[in-house]
């Protein structure tokens, strides 16, 4: 009888693991498939910000970086009038935010911490 009860009682434990892990499994591919809908709308977003309304400049005037920003716009360099300001600009969608680096190079653009460098390498051997 103990036996018995002994080898039910191991069997039914084997099926609640096995069930419960199925579950645990099931739960982890459904989070997945939804992060990578979410990541996968967000890049499709920043294709297609530039054309949107409320864009802050021209698409022509805007160069794709991806990393860590999205964009570096020009603006009037489309309609070839003087260029008087360079855009950051980082796209971002649903309740994302800025990364840390993203942030510290907000930072560093808000600061003025900001050069631009001519790098002629012919002349620098």
């Amino acid at each position: 009888m103990f036996l018995l009860a002994f080898i039910l009682g191991r069997s039914v434990g084997k099926a609640e693991t096995k069930k419960a892990f199925s579950d645990l499994v099931k739960a982890g591919r459904e989070d997945a498939i939804k992060r990578s809908r979410a990541v996968l709308g967000g890049q499709m977003m920043e294709q297609v910000a530039p054309f949107l309304q409320g864009f802050p400049c021209n698409p022509a005037d805007v160069r794709f970086v991806g990393k860590p920003i999205d964009f570096v716009a020009f603006p009037g360099a489309g309609e070839g009038i003087p260029i008087e300001e360079v855009l950051f600009i980082e796209v971002k969608t649903g309740s994302s935010t800025l990364s840390k680096r993203e942030r510290e190079i907000k930072q560093a653009v808000e600061s003025g911490r900001v050069r631009y460098v001519i790098y002629q390498p012919d002349q620098n051997s």
